[in-house]
């Protein structure tokens, strides 16, 4: 590790990412770490069925609490609901300011099988049993998988205000948008959150990070690393992993992180060591010769 960039072993990391707001300006906004967990991979292989090693992904959703992730990202169709039970057995009850995000409206057919359904009597249903596995009164992000093409998108957004007037759900975030699927939801009730794919090597949804930068709303890359051939010696990426010490993948989530401050990467494992390693990403403090060695990637990709 150099003076200029290196990582520092802390109890706690992850709160070394700084911190963010969902929902600023309202009455229960909730502000979590900015470097989080994602559930996704704590289920079996095409995201089906029991993990090989429950234990150890138990073990994994305890470890990454202990580093200081506060906001565990999540969905109904990981297993599918094998995440959400999982979750449940390892941290409930959960700690206090413990923030779960989940999501409903994509159906599973097998692994790696994938299938919208926006109809708002299932995302009503899928949100009810979101709050069964999970042991919660309240989901503290819920989000739309998928806007569902077959189902008017006003009935998928119509239905997300009546959770939240009700009380069913604290927050509502969307995954995978463009940015005029956000504005027509954002003309229906408040958006806290977007997922999208989103890492060093693609950065398809720029446009859309842009308009959440500009309206306050929190942008949680998927697949937030990425970085294939990009870490032989003589590459950006190899150049800065040579000076930091660190790895590749904390090199990419602490590119993230600098890149934008509404950010919020949910890398996910079923490794204690593997999680381990992401949490101390938040600590890696890059040059701004690095970055831009970085921010260069993708204009030559």
């Amino acid at each position: 590790m150099t003076d200029s960039a290196s990582t520092t072993r802390t109890p706690k990391p992850v709160r070394s990412s700084g911190t963010y707001t969902l929902g600023v300006g309202t009455a229960g906004a909730t502000t979590v770490h900015r470097l989080g967990y994602g559930a996704m991979q704590i289920t079996g292989d095409g995201i089906w069925g029991e993990p090989a090693d429950r234990d150890e992904c138990v073990r994994v959703l305890r470890r990454a609490v202990d580093l200081g992730v506060d906001l565990i990202d999540t969905a109904d169709s990981y297993g599918p609901e094998v995440s959400e039970r999982l979750i449940f057995e390892a941290l409930h009850p959960y700690p206090e300011g413990l923030v779960i995000a989940t999501k409903a409206g994509l159906t599973r057919q097998g692994p790696g099988q994938w299938l919208p359904v926006g109809r708002p009597e299932y995302l009503r249903q899928q949100c009810e049993l979101s709050l069964r596995r999970l042991g919660l009164e309240r989901i503290d992000l819920f989000q739309l998988h998928r806007i569902d093409p077959k189902v008017p998108a006003e009935e998928q957004f119509g239905l997300l205000a009546d959770l939240l007037s009700e009380g069913k759900v604290a927050h509502i975030g969307l995954s995978q948008v463009t940015v005029a699927e956000l504005q027509a939801a954002q003309a229906v009730l408040p958006i806290v959150s977007v997922q999208n794919l989103f890492n060093l090597t693609n950065r398809s949804s720029a446009d859309v990070l842009a308009h959440c930068a500009a309206e306050g709303i929190g942008f949680i890359p998927w697949f937030p690393v990425a970085s294939g051939g990009l870490t032989v010696p003589d590459s950006p990426m190899g150049a800065v992993v040579a000076e930091t010490g660190a790895t590749p993948t904390q090199v990419a989530l602490a590119w993230l992180l600098h890149h934008s401050p509404v950010m919020l990467p949910i890398p996910g494992t079923k490794s204690v060591a593997h999680v381990e390693e992401n949490c101390e990403a938040a600590t890696l403090q890059l040059t701004d010769a690095q970055v831009a060695a970085l921010d260069a990637v993708h204009a030559a990709a």
